[in-house]
């Protein structure tokens, strides 16, 4: 598959973010190759789109797989396995953040619990074990408010982030943001 320009252009670019959130950048190219694209797509066309070993991508393609963000599917009449990613950003978004929560989040908040529950924390500095418990105090906090976010519907998030940027900004002074804020939903209050 030939890329068009732009499509060349998202493909490296999100290689690159990919680098710098700490993923493989094959990992975050056939990503954005399969979002952009929106269509299943098998390994060796893949590997042809964007110039990469097929070992490569076969251990990208592994890696996205168990990070929920593409499944195997299959086309009547050909043996292969093609692979696709969700069209949906809002879809997308709750899976990195629910995949990185697990991975990263929560197995710190499972330190940090251990952490201040053990007798010996005494034998630290009062400065330290405030810290300790601090820091768990606030990731517990994050960890209460990511999930009360990711069970909003993506329309009432979306307006929950427009929200609090207005906020801050009505917080910081700026009046004139506080005649764009969107209008108050109406109708049934989201749980």
């Amino acid at each position: 598959m030939q890329l068009t320009d732009i499509a060349r252009r998202f493909v490296v670019h999100w290689g690159e973010m990919g680098t710098a959130w700490g993923v493989n950048r094959t990992v975050a190219q056939i990503h954005a190759l399969l979002f952009f694209h929106g269509r299943p797509l098998h390994a060796e066309e893949i590997c042809e789109t964007l110039v990469v070993a097929r070992s490569n991508v076969s251990n990208s393609l592994k890696e996205l797989v168990n990070w929920n963000l593409v499944r195997v599917t299959h086309v009547l009449g050909d043996r292969r396995d093609y692979f696709e990613t969700s069209a949906d950003v809002w879809e997308l978004f709750r899976t990195v953040v629910r995949e990185r929560k697990q991975r990263e989040f929560e197995p710190t908040v499972r330190m940090l619990r251990e952490l201040s529950e053990r007798p010996d924390l005494a034998d630290e500095t009062p400065d330290a074990q405030d810290r300790v418990r601090e820091t768990l105090r606030l990731m517990e906090s994050l960890g209460v408010w990511a999930d009360e976010m990711l069970r909003l519907s993506p329309s009432t998030l979306d307006k929950v982030l427009r929200l609090g940027a207005s906020v801050q900004k009505f917080v910081r002074g700026d009046d004139a943001v506080v005649a764009k804020a969107p209008p108050p939903a109406r109708g049934p209050v989201e749980k």
